[in-house]
């Protein structure tokens, strides 16, 4: 399939060409019929990309900027498709979300069903690979899908290893602010109230960095490096889109992202003129690349948000203090 969508991004409503001919081929590929001119984006493509957004668990605009491009690309693969093993720039697609969910389901720890294959990736499956008697390469090829296909509906159990994993540290984590690490990001237009919330936090006695970076991938990347306890990014929107976001996907939820997305939900001040962002699983990028629990909270309208963000930073700072506290759902 050619690939002139990625380069002229974003894509939205009028947009004409071989990208647009390009993003309808990927949209018929993964179920959306987005329409019978293959060249015009038009009503019925914004609605196909609208609903691919949804199923995805993306911001739904029904726009194809380079999140729901990715998303596309990513869909594209299933498993066997190709052969999967650890590389420079890491392999993403659904093929590897697959992989590692029929790996968790097994007991064999990939870590966070994320669709890339990383080195917690290849480790599990080279110890599945040594448990099934296969060459211990790394490499999921003919024979891997043979070794899995003979373990049949064991392979493909509702509960992932990560989950439990997950829980596990959860319940054993301390439960005071002192000392925990936290990172804040500003995802756009709301640094006064990232900085506010890190103030409040620090005064508690919480270790915190703040982040400003336009790419969310470096966001996650520096959260990870810095071993944070949990992760929560803040953005204002001109956009009709309020929402308080945690990792889920096929095979996995963040039990800890939920339980901060739904107490910061329940904490947010009712007596704004803002919309309460409302708690919901989604697999944007920077949840998707963190290794900790982590909630994108984004707002509007902005000049309400600007205008009260000291409120919106006290109630932030409630709601994390009240997970650490029960970071798990009773």
């Amino acid at each position: 399939m050619t690939n002139h969508a990625g380069d002229g991004l974003p894509l939205q409503r009028g947009a004409r060409g071989e990208a647009v001919r390009d993003l309808h081929q990927r949209l018929a590929a993964v179920g959306f019929d987005a329409g019978d001119d293959p060249a015009c984006f038009g009503e019925r493509t914004r609605h196909a990309i609208h609903d691919f957004q949804q199923h995805r668990g993306l911001v739904a605009d029904g726009i194809c900027g380079q999140d729901t491009w990715a998303a596309l690309v990513e869909a594209g693969y299933h498993l066997g498709d190709r052969l999967l093993y650890l590389r420079r720039p890491m392999l993403r697609g659904d093929d590897v979300a697959e992989l590692q969910h029929k790996l968790g389901s097994l007991g064999f720890d990939s870590g966070v069903i994320d669709g890339i294959f990383g080195p917690k990736t290849e480790r599990a499956l080279k110890d599945f690979q040594r448990n099934a008697g296969l060459t211990t390469d790394g490499v999921s090829g003919p024979d891997v899908l043979a070794g899995l296909a003979r373990l049949g509906s064991m392979a493909d159990a509702p509960v992932s290893v990560a989950g439990i994993r997950e829980r596990e540290r959860l319940a054993q984590a301390p439960r005071e602010l002192l000392d925990r690490r936290v990172v804040l990001g500003d995802l756009g237009g709301l640094d006064v109230a990232v900085s506010a919330l890190a103030r409040t936090l620090q005064q508690a006695g919480a270790i915190v960095v703040t982040l400003d970076h336009p790419d969310r991938s470096i966001q996650a990347s520096t959260a990870n490096e810095f071993a944070a306890d949990l992760y929560l990014g803040l953005s204002v929107s001109a956009e009709p889109h309020c929402y308080v976001a945690y990792y889920s996907t096929k095979g996995f939820e963040s039990l800890g992202g939920r339980r901060l997305a739904e107490l910061v939900a329940e904490d947010f001040p009712t007596s704004l003129a803002i919309e309460r962002p409302r708690a919901q699983g989604m697999r944007l990028g920077v949840l998707r690349e963190t290794r900790m629990p982590a909630v994108v909270c984004q707002l509007t309208p902005v000049d309400a948000v600007v205008e009260h963000h000291p409120e919106i930073a006290r109630a932030l700072a409630t709601s994390i203090a009240r997970w650490i506290a029960a970071p798990l759902a009773v």
